[in-house]
């Protein structure tokens, strides 16, 4: 057992036990362990790829089907079922085998409990106890029988006498018995057949367990072999986990910087974004006063020219009005109708008291010297060059790497190391030398195997010729009987082929006698014993109770609570028991989780020592951080923007723009004046009248499209440009101070807080390095769990057994006297009808004369 338990020691060395996160506390900053009690989580440690742990592929199907043997066999199960319905008795045998470790001794049956446990043993195997009373009293009694059957007929009685009375119902009598004895010597056949197939399927079956055998073999051999290499892949797979630890080292700038840089610019981002915002402003602030001051200049010079012109125009339409036509009475209507609308051609808005803001715009000007954006965007450079100072500040752990990839190995080496202690590899070895010297030492059996096998079927077949031999005389004097039977001929002149009937179906009377008591003793002892093995070990171990049995706390020793673990590990304490292995092995797990190894290594200490190794904790202790130099906004940037505050836009008096503009360029809109012009000329007769006032008609509309589509489209502009001044002045001075507020406050969190933010991330950080081992330990437990020396081959082996001796050889065996004792007991049938037969096919010595 000396291989097993270095195999034992080696599938222990990296798995991990339920305590583990308890062990870790004394090898694990304290940092990192108060990541619990966080605001917020730790970002997930990115998945490592260990890749798949090479697979044992195992040969044996551990499953038996029948065939056509199975119909039988459910009708064996079927009778036993009958005779044995209880259920299976495991508190009484575990109490019997509690009672009785130290050796059975006949006073102690005597004890009140032991009178009750043998009590319930008896109606437990009450239906065994009953049928194998009726075999005993079959084999005593036949014997007697056939004595006293025997001393009758010499006496003359018991149909000794060679006399038949003639009766009228004679040939029904024959026909009846014949019958009955053709119908029982056919069921008495089936039997033989029956005991035939089970004796013949014992033989093929045997040869079937080879295959068995060679297969749970092999399965063993693949086991041994693949496990040293499937704990190498674990040992290997420790530097996937060594080189991602060694790569977020040298790059800790990027990693470390951009954690930090995440978790700052939720503050740092929105105060530069709203800088950035007011540096634009500032532009558009510019670009509105130049609008307000060049379109307040057009309109105060084209209102002057626009004025000059309808004055012009107005003076040249009265003119024309003052025409000696107007006077006539017609005519008169209209034209004062026209002179009274001359009022109407005037300017409306009066740009010319309107003061300027050259002040505020020379004063933006002075502001947009200093490039605000360009400063902001030095604040964002500043910023985002966190991962670069990172990496500055971190040149210790980058220039560490060497030692740090020192221990690393060294970790490695212990783990190699470790894996090495043992000699499993030679101890495997010599494992699998012994198997195959035990396969050898089996396969030389096979022969003996045979043999015996053969002298079985050679018994049972002799066992069976006994039945067949009584058969052979039934047919026989049947065929002879019914043959040679004439009913003409008197019962005294009878034929020598009908009385050669009698004598044989006689001769299979006597041979039956010989031979049921005897059979009768071969099924009852194979019925006992088979039944029994069936009910008490085959079903049990099918529906697993025998497993609860052996399983049973204290079974073995009042102190020694399980029998596995105290047989395999001389500690009886440890929570392991022979059913809870067999299922995991069933589901093909590691031997590790299987034989619950973790309760008796403590690999935790292991692993405190190797994988979360203090003197690497301390270098990860060693990152520092300082983001002093980080600087958001320069005073330039600070003065720019107070300067914009008290640049004067605050002052310009918007409301007087508005109003003039609102108000329109002229009185009237000079389209509909032109069309009223022209539908009053329409009205006049044709003339000289008529076509001057259609030509003012078309200078009023030159006027307008030269003049005042421009004026308007300048009114418009002003009003858009003042609109936009009006939102930017809107509290001013409060937007700046609550830009530079924010700006304030991001610094202050960089420069005293940010110390908080950086330890944080520091601790993620170095978590998500320790998180790469946990990842490594807790693969290397699940493999262990799952995929290491699954341990199919030793439930293969527990159910190759259950087959073998039960499907193979105990259902065959209990078949084999389920068709053996159906024909003891139809050999009393079969003689009753025998005898009763015989007297019409043999010659009589007298017979009745009746005279007429």
């Amino acid at each position: 057992m000396l291989w097993t338990r270095w195999l034992v020691l080696l599938l222990c060395w990296g798995a991990t036990g339920s305590e583990q996160q308890a062990d870790e506390r004394g090898a694990v900053p304290a940092e990192v362990r108060s990541d619990s009690r966080r605001e917020r989580s730790p970002p997930p440690v990115e998945p490592l790829d260990f890749g798949f742990v090479p697979a044992a592929v195992y040969d044996t199907h551990a499953y038996y089907e029948p065939g056509s043997m199975g119909i039988l066999f459910h009708m064996v199960h079927a009778f036993l079922y009958i005779i044995q319905p209880n259920p299976f008795p495991k508190d009484v045998i575990v109490k019997v085998i509690q009672q009785n470790m130290g050796g059975i001794k006949i006073e102690e049956w005597r004890k009140p409990e032991n009178v009750v446990l043998l009590l319930q043993w008896i109606q437990y195997e009450s239906g065994f106890l009953i049928c194998a009373t009726f075999g005993v009293v079959f084999v005593v009694l036949i014997p007697v029988i056939a004595m006293c059957f025997c001393m009758c007929r010499c006496c003359d009685n018991c149909g000794g006498e060679m006399h038949q009375r003639q009766r009228k119902n004679a040939d029904c009598h024959r026909g009846f018995y014949t019958a009955s004895l053709v119908a029982t010597t056919i069921f008495i056949i089936v039997g033989v057949l029956i005991a035939l197939a089970a004796n013949h399927n014992i033989s093929s079956q045997v040869k079937s367990t080879r295959r068995l055998i060679n297969t749970n073999m092999r399965d063993l051999k693949t086991f041994a072999n693949n496990t040293p290499a499937q704990v190498d892949y674990l040992t290997a797979q420790y530097t996937t986990a060594k080189n991602k630890v060694l790569s977020d080292l040298d790059n800790i700038g990027p990693l470390l910087g951009g954690r930090i840089h995440i978790q700052l610019e939720k503050s740092v981002i929105p105060s530069l974004d709203t800088a950035l915002r007011m540096a634009g402003a500032m532009r558009e602030t510019k670009e509105a006063l130049e609008n307000v001051s060049s379109s307040l200049e057009v309109l105060q010079d084209g209102v002057g020219k626009l004025q000059a012109s309808l004055s012009g125009e107005r003076a040249s339409l009265s003119n024309t009005l003052s025409d000696p036509a107007c006077t006539n009475g017609a005519v008169s209507h209209t034209c004062n109708t026209i002179r009274s609308t001359l009022s109407q051609l005037g300017i409306n808005a009066d740009f010319s008291k309107i003061p300027d803001v050259n002040h505020a715009l020379a004063n933006v000007n002075t502001v947009l010297k200093t490039d605000l954006s360009n400063i902001v965007q030095k604040g964002y450079a500043s910023f985002n060059d966190t991962p670069r100072l990172v990496k500055e500040q971190t040149k210790n752990i980058v220039a560490a790497l060497p030692r740090v990839k020192g221990m690393l190995d060294k970790i490695g080496a212990e783990i190699t190391g470790f894996s090495k202690m043992f000699p499993v590899e030679a101890s495997l070895a010599n494992f699998t030398i012994f198997l195959n010297e035990r396969h050898k030492a089996i396969e030389s059996y096979y022969p003996q195997i045979d043999q015996m096998d053969f002298y079985r079927w050679i018994a049972c077949v002799a066992v069976l010729c006994m039945v067949v031999l009584v058969m052979a005389f039934n047919i026989l004097g049947l065929l002879c009987g019914n043959c040679g039977y004439d009913k003409q001929a008197s019962p005294t002149t009878r034929g020598c082929l009908s009385n050669t009937g009698g004598n044989l179906l006689m001769a299979g009377v006597g041979f039956s006698f010989i031979f049921a008591w005897v059979l009768m003793v071969i099924v009852t002892t194979l019925f006992v014993v088979g039944g029994n093995v069936e009910k008490l070990i085959c079903e049990s171990l099918a529906n697993r109770q025998l497993f609860k049995i052996i399983d049973t706390p204290f079974l073995v020793h009042p102190e020694k609570r399980n029998f596995l673990p105290g047989m395999l590990f001389q500690n009886p304490n440890i929570d392991l028991t022979l059913g809870g292995m067999y299922r995991e092995c069933y589901d093909n797990n590691g031997l590790y989780h299987a034989l619950q190894l973790e309760t008796m290594f403590n690999i935790n200490s292991f692993l405190n020592r190797t994988v979360y190794n203090r003197d690497l904790a301390k270098v990860f202790d060693s990152v520092q951080v300082d983001l002093q130099g980080i600087t958001l906004l320069e005073q330039a940037g600070r003065d720019n923007l107070i300067n914009f505050a008290n640049s004067g836009i605050g002052q310009i008096d918007f409301q007087v723009y508005l109003t003039e503009v609102n108000k329109g360029v002229t009185l009237i809109d000079l389209l509909s004046f032109c069309s009223d012009l022209e539908g009053q000329a329409d009205q006049l007769p044709r003339g000289a009248l008529e076509n001057a006032l259609r030509g003012h008609a078309s200078s009023i509309r030159f006027i307008h499209r030269e003049q005042v589509v421009p004026l308007e489209q300048a009114m418009s502009t002003l009003h858009q440009s003042v609109k936009q001044l009006q939102k930017t002045s809107n509290d001013l001075p409060v937007k700046v101070t609550n830009v530079l507020s924010a700006i304030d406050a991001a610094e202050y969190l960089i420069a005293h807080n940010a110390s908080h933010v950086v330890k944080q991330e520091t601790k993620a950080y170095v978590q998500g390095l320790v998180g790469y081992f946990k990842q490594y330990t807790e693969w290397v437990k699940n493999s262990l769990t799952t995929e290491v020396a699954q341990c199919k081959p030793i439930s293969n082996i527990v159910d190759s057994m259950e087959i073998v001796g039960c499907s193979f050889i105990i259902d065959s065996l209990n078949t084999f006297w389920f068709g053996l004792g159906s024909c003891c007991i139809l050999l009393i049938p079969s003689i009753i009808f025998s005898v009763k037969l015989a007297k019409y096919y043999r010659r009589m010595d007298t017979e009745d004369v009746f005279e007429e």
